[in-house]
């Protein structure tokens, strides 16, 4: 792990409450698949979180606006105790170390998601013009849907697009967007997922890593926790936590009310678009960034596009040509890469 920039200890001691600082460390803490960097202040009787956020290429100032209003709105996320955003520094809430995904049992998980889902909901009812958050539109997700032949197939896996497979592939991504598009739209996090959830100590959840927050489709959010690329639950499970989020919304007026086919399908295809744009990003760290890490983390995204061309395979032709695509021309060079389960 790197170095703490020279600037930061005196900068976060300085901005500590006199008496506060006593004998103070930085340790730096495992990063994430931004330029941000996270060192942990330990102090006599106290523990923050300091944090190096390059202003050239992290959106500070995103962060803390939709820190303030997400705390305003009753979400719980880390306390800001100061911020430099010249700098790039911020001095937070130190929420510890326990991860939703390391808390996830097959018996502790309903409860866990009712609890997540419920702060989705939360934040699903800001989205107002007071938020001012940029659009979840055609050009951000056909930027996202990029990344898939960019960085996964030409990138990683070494093959070359022919024409009338680029052909295949646009029509793909236009059946997505349009379903995207056509949802009602809420405040979505963009990555709402295990790894960005904390349990805190007084028994609730916090949220992480919302400096990407946009308005956008009423599913994602909820496609981003229960198809989370790190950890995956039997269909049957994730169906029944969708709907269940879907009457909630319905409840709160923030969804007209949509019968089960068309949400499902919504909320799938939403987990489609999400997916590939993840091969794409994953492959991008580990190439780009050296962060290969994330290879690891492949094979169950791989498995959630197989299964959503599986589950409405027969539904359009524009998904049957994309999903008989994938199948024929890239698993067959999926399953010889080093990250791969076979």
């Amino acid at each position: 792990m790197s170095l703490p920039p020279s600037g930061l200890l005196p900068w976060a001691l300085n901005v500590l409450p006199a008496g506060a600082a006593g004998e103070a460390v930085l340790q730096p803490l495992a990063g994430d698949a931004s330029q941000r960097r996270y060192f942990r202040l330990q102090t006599p009787g106290h523990s923050y979180m300091a944090v190096d956020s390059p202003p050239a290429t992290q959106k500070n100032r995103e962060f803390l606006a939709i820190r303030q209003q997400l705390e305003t709105g009753g979400v719980r996320v880390p306390r800001l105790l100061a911020a430099d955003v010249e700098q790039g520094y911020m001095l937070l809430e130190d929420l510890g170390d326990r991860l939703l995904q390391d808390v996830l049992t097959v018996d502790s998980v309903d409860d866990y998601y009712r609890r997540a889902l419920a702060v989705q909901r939360r934040m699903a009812n800001l989205a107002d013009d007071a938020l001012a958050l940029p659009a979840y539109d055609n050009v951000l997700l056909a930027e996202e849907l990029a990344r898939f032949p960019q960085w996964f197939v030409t990138a990683l896996l070494g093959l070359s697009i022919a024409e009338e497979e680029h052909a295949v592939l646009a029509q793909l991504d236009g059946l997505l967007i349009g379903s995207a598009l056509a949802q009602p739209r809420v405040l979505v996090h963009r990555d709402f997922h295990s790894r960005n959830l904390m349990c805190t100590g007084e028994g609730q959840l916090a949220v992480i890593d919302f400096q990407d927050a946009v308005l956008g489709p009423a599913t994602y959010d909820a496609v981003s926790l229960l198809k989370d690329c790190y950890v995956r639950w039997p269909r049957t499970r994730v169906v029944g936590w969708a709907l269940a989020y879907r009457d909630a919304l319905c409840d709160a007026a923030l969804l007209p009310a949509v019968d089960d086919a068309t949400f499902l399908r919504w909320f799938d295809w939403m987990g489609l678009q999400r997916h590939l744009k993840v091969l794409g990003t994953f492959a991008r760290l580990a190439l780009r960034d050296g962060k290969t890490q994330y290879l690891q983390d492949l094979p169950l995204v791989v498995d959630y596009v197989q299964e959503a061309f599986a589950l409405y395979a027969g539904e359009d032709a524009a998904l049957d040509a994309a999903g008989a695509w994938f199948e024929d021309r890239l698993l067959p060079v999926i399953r010889r890469q080093p990250w791969s389960r076979g």
